[in-house]
Parts: structure tokens; sequence; C-alpha cells
């Protein structure tokens, strides 16, 4: 068993929705997150300020060893956009405590 976590972009969130849904994947946990970053330079009204919180979803997903490139593989090539924080997926063994 393996612990898939992706944290992506909230707008892509539907679109990786569906496709874990085309995979059969039906039950996983997201939860809203703050993440800094660089930051964008914005100018509002003539005054500039950076932009450096995004918010994302993290992804938290339980599945079978075989099974877990395929999430992987549909989740990155949903919410990669060539940026370094667009998406940040990590595998860990996920061992039942019975």
């Amino acid at each position: 068993m393996k612990l898939i976590e992706a944290v992506i972009n909230k707008l892509k969130l539907q679109e990786v929705r569906n496709a874990l849904d085309d995979l059969g994947v039906v039950d996983f946990m997201e939860s809203s997150i703050l993440c800094h970053g660089k930051g964008q330079v914005m100018i509002f009204r003539g005054a500039k300020f950076v932009a450096n919180v995004a918010e994302r979803v993290k992804l938290e997903i339980v599945s079978a060893d075989d099974a877990a490139d395929k999430i992987i593989a549909a989740i990155g090539s949903i919410v990669r956009t060539g940026q370094p924080e667009d998406c940040r997926i990590a595998i860990r063994p996920y061992l039942e405590v019975t």
C-alpha cells in the first residue's frame, strides 16, 4: 500500500476529481492549505504589493502498489503547468495497523 500526497492548484481540483473517478479511486481526503511562495508583484490602484500566499488543495490517497503509478501519472498530467510551484507529489509507504 502507498500513501500519495499531492498539493495542487485549487483551480485544477475538479479535473483531478474526474480523473480519479475514471481510475476507480472513490475515497480520498482533501483539505485546503495556504502555501507561501516567492510571490507575484501586483499593481492595485497604483500601489504595488507582493502576493506571496497561494491557496492550494492537499489530496491524500491510499492506494495499492500497482495502482499508484497510474494515479500519479493522471494527477501530474493534469496539474503541471511548467511552474516550479504548480504541483508537489509525495509517495510514502502506508502500513495498516490491525
